[in-house]
């Protein structure tokens, strides 16, 4: 679950963009003003930002935010479509997205961002499972032994990995991992997750590596 720091000043689309991302996995602190916004930085993913706010305007709380956490990427959300605005707003900012938008464009810009500035760590420990990232080579931390999955499985748990501690739907599974759409009652899904489970989980009956979310879906949880 990303963590995001929205600022918006006009209540109708604050409510809006704070559901539409908080439905797509992300935990949102939605801020009316940018007054307050450095003291929520160290907590924040990614900062979501629009230019115009009362007091001061997003260039400048934008810019104190950067210099603040220059490793936590701040996307502009902006009415005005000037060259010279977006020059501005990308002089400091990872990202300049113009209104009106659409929610699926601005989730796509917010995940670009946030996998370019992912903290990269070269092991992850899951249960008794160890993962090396850069290899992407899965072992048993008591014995040391590999665990060899097929192409499918791979991707199907690169993705969990991808998506950490986030709750996953048959759906959002399916479109991105086998890239089509899902076809309820289409059994594809479960099979693969069977067998991933059969070579991932201690006691597959009793899966802790690959949770079920009884009515929604699956998720892979540190």
């Amino acid at each position: 679950m990303s963590r995001i720091l929205y600022v918006e000043d006009e209540a109708e689309i604050g409510r809006w963009l704070q559901q539409e991302l908080t439905e797509r996995g992300h935990d949102v602190t939605w801020l009316t003003s940018g007054e307050q916004a450095e003291q929520w930085i160290g907590q924040a993913d990614i900062v979501v930002l629009d230019v115009m706010l009362p007091g001061l305007d997003g260039f400048s709380i934008g810019k104190r935010l950067k210099q603040a956490a220059r490793d936590v990427p701040i996307l502009m959300l902006s009415a005005r479509t000037a060259l010279e605005d977006k020059i501005e707003g990308l002089s400091f900012a990872d990202d300049y997205m113009t209104k009106p938008f659409h929610p699926d464009e601005l989730a796509a810009r917010i995940e670009v961002l946030l996998r370019r500035f992912q903290k990269h760590e070269d092991t992850l420990e899951l249960g008794h499972l160890k993962v090396y990232i850069k290899e992407m080579r899965l072992v048993k931390q008591a014995t040391e032994e590999e665990i060899l999955l097929t192409g499918k499985q791979y991707q199907l748990f690169h993705y969990f990995l991808r998506h950490l501690n986030q709750v996953l739907t048959k759906e959002q599974l399916y479109e991105g991992v086998w890239g089509e759409r899902y076809i309820e009652g289409d059994k594809t899904l479960m099979v693969h997750i069977r067998y991933l489970r059969e070579k991932l989980e201690e006691n597959p009956a009793k899966p802790a590596i690959i949770e079920t979310i009884r009515g929604i879906g699956y998720r892979v949880k540190r």
